[in-house]
């Protein structure tokens, strides 16, 4: 018997956000769906205006998995995380421990096909993956905002920051000629 899936369908558990004061929660499992979302959308922009040569769907399967560890360390608020070297690299390792956890949940015969979605991701494919982990963050700071909740200025301005400073000409494209719609009521949508 394998607990693998069991364990995956547990990131709807896992609430992200944990510091803030939120208008609508949002949890893992929310989060990786938008993010195979904007992975594919960021790879497949690559592809088609930027001359790469990348797998999209790859991507986007990578991106339902990203956060699949948090099942078993939880939603680390990013300030914690990231306050200063020592407990960002103590946090990697309980990670990396926690990836390999999962995917020796898997059977033995499965492992290798999801070890490099959970585990070993592809250099070519991680930065994209990346940049919709945090384009997904940037878009759940602009609804909160929207919302009238101000308390979600200060982290949509450090990820609009970090989002410039990726540098990724596939994110370049999208942040300005799809992210603008994310500011827009339904019925501008329409």
């Amino acid at each position: 018997m394998s607990n693998f899936f069991a364990m995956i369908s547990r990131m709807k558990y896992i609430d992200r956000w944990g510091l803030m004061n939120n208008t609508k929660t949002e949890n893992i499992s929310e989060h990786s769906l938008e993010v195979a979302i904007l992975s594919h959308a960021l790879v497949s922009i690559a592809n088609t205006r930027c001359g790469c040569s990348l797998d999209a769907d790859r991507a986007a399967v990578i991106g339902m998995f990203h956060d699949a560890s948090e099942i078993l360390t939880g939603d680390m608020p990013t300030p914690v995380k990231y306050y200063n070297p020592d407990i960002r690299d103590a946090y990697k390792a309980v990670e990396k421990v926690a990836e390999n956890k999962l995917v020796g949940m898997l059977p033995e015969e499965l492992r290798p096909l999801y070890r490099p979605l959970i585990a070993d991701i592809d250099p070519a494919l991680a930065p994209y993956v990346k940049a919709a982990d945090k384009l997904s963050a940037l878009i759940k700071c602009i609804e909160e905002v929207r919302m009238g909740n101000n308390e979600f200025l200060k982290a949509k301005a450090s990820i609009e920051e970090a989002i410039a400073a990726m540098k990724l000409p596939a994110l370049e494209i999208f942040t300005s000629e799809y992210l603008p719609a994310y500011y827009l009521t339904l019925d501008e949508l329409g």
